[in-house]
């Protein structure tokens, strides 16, 4: 079996385009050109996008967390459709997780819609918990937003637990014929 590479990396104003596009295609125009700039240039932001060079899309998927305080407030997590259900989710939950350690954050939030299963079923595995409730949360439809925690980021039996999270995300995308590379 021919193993393709993926590559997960920091998002710059390089990357706007495929941003966008890949913005359009998850969530048909979530954010303006100008809402990604804004977040590619804020030292407040980390947008990490997931490669693949073997794949004619350049920008596979993307996630994203703002640090307010010690705190990592997840705001995207997007994998293209072309691509959901291989791994790349969980690569990019991993990644933006692993960042959010690295600097120092003490814990992970975000919101997801009630009715998302599979991304709930995904957060539940990294070991988030439903903490609350935001009603009428999405404009587009009136859905209510689950809010999701993962405590102790910095607690030092954490460290184990990422590098179990990593190696389930390796085995998960070899399977789909993927081999992750961090830069």
């Amino acid at each position: 079996m021919i193993s393709l590479d993926l590559e997960i990396k920091l998002l710059t104003l390089e990357n706007l385009s495929a941003i966008l596009e890949l913005d359009q295609a998850c969530f048909g125009g979530l954010w303006t050109m100008d809402g990604y700039k804004r977040e590619l240039d804020s030292p407040n932001s980390d947008i990490l996008g997931l490669f693949s060079p073997s794949s004619s899309t350049s920008l596979l998927g993307m996630g994203c967390f703002w640090s307010i305080l010690d705190e990592a407030h997840i705001t995207i997590l997007a994998v293209h459709p072309q691509y959901h259900r291989q791994g790349m989710g969980a690569a990019l939950l991993y990644s933006l997780i692993k960042t959010a350690c690295d600097r120092k954050m003490e814990r992970a939030t975000l919101e997801v819609r009630a009715s998302n299963l599979a991304a709930i079923s995904l957060y539940q595995k990294f070991g988030f918990q439903t903490a609350g409730r935001r009603r009428r949360y999405y404009q587009d439809n009136d859905e209510d937003a689950l809010i999701l925690w993962l405590p102790d980021l910095q607690h030092r039996k954490f460290k184990a637990t990422l590098d179990q999270w990593y190696s389930i995300v390796s085995d998960r995308l070899e399977k789909s014929s993927w081999h992750l590379l961090f830069k």
